[in-house]
């Protein structure tokens, strides 16, 4: 995707300006800002050599990994709430000493006394990264006493839960502190946000100025102060499990964001701002159009917009110029840019906040490149010196942040009140008036409709209760009010069962629900350019049925859910049992009684367990939530645990990991190195694989591979691995590069497809025609659409539109002439661990490709 044409201008510019740089590097500081513009999905292509990145699962319940639980219980004690921080031994190789700032290692210490010196300030550990580092969130206040304190969280309870009388009150602002969340470093490599955090929390722990305290007794501040350890010891973008977090928020797969969105419920800001870098003059949402439909915007652009005028304000007071300093003005995307750098998707910090109750969210970008190239090229003097600067400028956009809320401290919290009121009350989505905010034109109006709420329901008219047990567990952890049918209740002219889950719209934060639950719109005609995904649902991808009742009365006799019931079970009696693979969970019990040495067949997309395992099947049944059936037979080909040779991106290997296959990461140099196949039953390839690449023993090696084991691929690196070895007979056409969505499918009758969902996800999509005889075609592009959700466009000559991929083959398999048996994705079925029901084609492609090849088949 492109940068908007004004940021790319002034990066450039900054570059040329910037005091005692090499003449190449300008072409360096140009490079794209955090949010990074490419061809094609933001991915960690060097997959060897990561982590595990498989978390326990939590005893019978499908969804999120176990982690300890750090909140504490409900509040029943004052300020300062003080924890002496275990302090991290020193580690010399942390990337930040480089730079002049502060070590992950250095930051408990710090932290601790700032505690001892100052009454105003609390810290906690909030959760651990992937790698296991603590996280530290940081409280800054005036001291409080239990019943302040306690005064404190009936507030904020009756400004969720009773909107319509706290708007009422007129007294209650004045006794409500403003909670305000600042979030540093969630991208590991762009460092200095957690040092602006430190120098603001001890200036604001030791000021004496009357106005500080005044400041502190109206507001509660929240640091983040580093969301990404894994990344900032490392100097990577990603955490340890290669995963961008700024990607994740209504997936949350990554516990460091899980710690995030808990923060988020817990504190209900009314501001909240992301430190990032690098643009070149500092980037200060607000964003150009699209806007997210589900946001109260009109609450939101009058409190961001001014608020990002502050913060511009507060940057140019420090008194950096180009000439001097290479430091050019900042510019705000809503006013200076058309399009390029939106607030569509709730994957962002910024953009998923909102739905938490705050009214002015910022991604803040400040300017001085020292990431990549910078990083190592440059000389430590002049790194330090942009870090430095960068730090300034965070710290001055907190300052102008806080300032800016407690200049209008009982409006910011009139307007949260205002959207969980809107929302309670059920009202039609307002549309924002134009001129609401100077340039706040058409292109700025987006809004939707909300329906009467969404039934997921239970017997038969659920396609998987494994799916949607994980789904209603997904939307509670997100603070989305779920009810469960005691009794049947008819809705949106039909019936469904006791036991059904009741999505009820009017609630605080129906916008949440609904930007999970709704299809999503198909964007194209309004914008060219796109920052990152444009389309995604919960109720499409993730495998389980909800309907949507548009309209009319809703009388459920339902009591509120704070876990899923219980789906798994095995049917009473004697004979085979069947588990069919159509949920992520049900991969992980398969696996599971592999790993346990069960002896399973695998038939129609099915594995069968022999009568005598009926207790181990009760075991996983329980553990992942899924329903065996009788088997009509026991007869099928023998499976044994998928040994999976992978060069795939990052969160692909997080994600098969997950589901519980052995992966051995791979890439063109580790087969060039020599890499023994005996332990492989199936190659998959999506990234970092050149069959052309490969020096003579490597392919030679790989094509006696082929002759017994199974190969599965993806997108434009996997097609072009099986076009290069002779694979199957099938030309790839891609889609337009930054095309993605959710798109309309129709299913054959193959091994991979067969039960999938009707709805796919696609990033630069592609399609195979031109197919030989011993294709079949698993999966294709529904002729209706086939875009339901999302951004796609032909290319400027008319290619790679959706139109061109109209019944078109998305997923195909065969077996080769050598016998390998071979799947080819189009889609994107396991894309940042979000799009779950897709999970369960994938490995349905490797059980079926190890199976018929035989390289799986064991004694019985």
């Amino acid at each position: 995707m492109r940068l908007p044409a004004a940021i790319v201008a002034v990066a450039v510019s900054a570059a040329l300006l910037t005091p005692g740089v090499a003449a190449a590097d300008p072409v360096q500081q140009s490079s794209p800002p955090s949010r990074d513009f490419g061809n094609g999905p933001e991915r960690n292509e060097e997959a060897a050599g990561l982590g595990e990145g498989v978390a326990a699962l939590r005893s019978g319940r499908p969804g999120e990994s176990a982690q300890p639980d750090f909140r504490r219980p409900a509040h029943d004690r004052g300020y300062p709430r003080q924890t002496k921080l275990p302090v991290p031994a020193e580690n010399p190789a942390d990337a930040a000493i480089k730079l002049g700032l502060t070590p992950y290692h250095g930051i408990a210490a710090k932290l601790n006394d700032l505690q001892r010196r100052s009454d105003r300030v609390s810290a906690e550990i909030t959760g651990r990264s992937h790698n296991g580092h603590d996280l530290y969130l940081v409280t800054v206040t005036a001291p409080e006493s239990r019943g302040e304190t306690r005064e404190q969280d009936r507030i904020r309870d009756r400004i969720e839960n009773d909107p319509a009388k706290a708007a009422r009150d007129r007294n209650l602002a004045k006794k409500y502190k403003a909670p305000i969340f600042f979030n540093g470093n969630i991208h590991g490599n762009e460092w200095e946000g957690t040092d602006a955090a430190l120098r603001v929390i001890e200036e604001l722990a030791t000021s004496t100025d009357p106005a500080t305290a005044a400041l502190l007794k109206r507001t509660r501040l929240y640091f983040n102060v580093t969301a990404n350890p894994d990344g900032r010891i490392a100097g990577t973008r990603q955490n340890g499990a290669g995963f961008d977090l700024n990607r994740d928020f209504i997936t949350a797969s990554q516990p460091e964001v899980r710690a995030m969105r808990q923060i988020m419920i817990d504190t209900q800001p009314v501001a909240m701002l992301d430190l990032h870098g690098y643009v070149n003059g500092t980037l200060v949402e607000p964003t150009t159009p699209p806007h997210g439909a589900n946001y109260e915007y009109d609450l939101f652009i009058t409190n961001a917009y001014p608020n990002g005028l502050g913060i511009e304000a507060a940057i140019l007071a420090l008194g950096y110029t180009p000439e001097k300093d290479g430091v050019f003005p900042p510019q705000i995307p809503f006013r200076d840019s058309d399009e390029g750098w939106d607030d569509w998707p709730p994957i962002f910090t910024p953009q998923y906040a909102p739905f938490q109750g705050a009214v002015a969210t910022h991604t803040i970008e400040f300017p001085m490149r020292v990431n990549g190239a910078e990083y190592t090229n440059l000389p430590v003097e002049e790194l330090r010196r942009r870090s430095a600067i960068n730090v300034d400028i965070a710290a001055a956009a907190v300052r102008a942040t806080y300032g800016f809320v407690d200049s209008r401290h009982d409006r910011v919290i009139a307007d949260q009140i205002e959207v969980f009121r809107r929302g309670t009350a059920g009202e039609p989505a307002k549309e924002v008036p134009l001129g609401i905010v100077p340039g706040f034109g058409p292109e700025d109006v987006y809004t939707t409709t909300y329906p009467r709420a969404y039934v997921i329901p239970a017997g038969d008219g659920q396609r998987s209760a494994t799916a949607a047990a994980r789904l209603v567990d997904h939307l509670v952890a997100n603070d989305v009010r779920v009810e469960r049918a005691k009794l049947p209740f008819r809705a949106g002219g039909k019936l469904y069962p006791a036991g059904s889950y009741v999505v009820d719209m009017r609630q605080p934060k129906r916008g949440l629900a609904n930007v999970m639950l709704e299809p999503g719109a198909d964007i194209s005609p309004r914008v060219d350019a796109m920052y990152d995904i444009s389309g995604w649902s919960h109720a499409l991808i993730w495998g389980a049925t909800v309907d949507t009742v548009t309209s009319g009365s809703l009388h459920v006799l339902g009591v509120p859910v704070g876990a899923a019931a219980p789906t798994g079970s095995v049917p009473k009696g004697r004979g085979p049992l069947a588990l069919a693979v159509r949920d992520a969970k049900e991969v992980r019990a398969v696996n599971d009684l592999l790993s346990q040495g069960v002896a399973l067949v695998w038939a129609d997309g099915a594995a069968i367990v022999p009568d005598a395992a009926r207790a181990a099947a009760r075991t996983v049944a329980d553990r992942y939530g899924v329903a065996f059936t009788k088997a009509r037979s026991a007869d099928g080909v023998p499976l044994a645990p998928v040994r999976v040779a992978a060069a795939v991106a990052a969160d692909e290997l997080f994600t098969l990991r997950e589901l519980g296959f052995d992966v051995t990461p791979v890439s063109t140099a580790v087969l060039n190195a020599g890499y023994d196949w005996s332990g492989t039953d199936v190659l998959m390839v999506s990234s970092g694989l050149s069959y052309t690449a490969l020096n003579a023993e490597a392919r030679a090696a790989l094509d006696a591979f082929l002759a017994t084991g199974g190969v599965v691929t993806r997108g434009g690196t996997g097609a072009t691995f099986n076009a290069a070895a002779g694979l199957l007979t099938a030309t790839a056409v891609a889609g337009r590069s930054d095309a993605n969505g959710v798109v309309r499918v129709t299913n054959g009758t193959g091994q991979v497809a067969g039960d999938a969902p009707p709805h796919s996800f696609v990033y630069s999509p592609r399609w195979f025609t031109g197919l030989g005889p011993e294709v079949t075609v698993e999966q294709s592009y529904a002729n209706d659409g086939p875009l339901v959700s999302g951004h796609w466009r032909a290319n400027a000559n008319g290619t790679g539109g959706p139109e061109a991929a109209r019944g078109q083959a998305a997923v195909v398999s065969g077996r080769d002439e050598r016998g390998a048996a071979v799947v080819l994705f189009g889609t994107e079925p396991l894309f940042r661990n979000h799009p779950k029901g897709l999970f369960p084609q994938v490995a349905r492609a490797l059980f079926w490709s190890a199976a018929v090849t035989g390289s799986t088949v064991t004694t019985r």
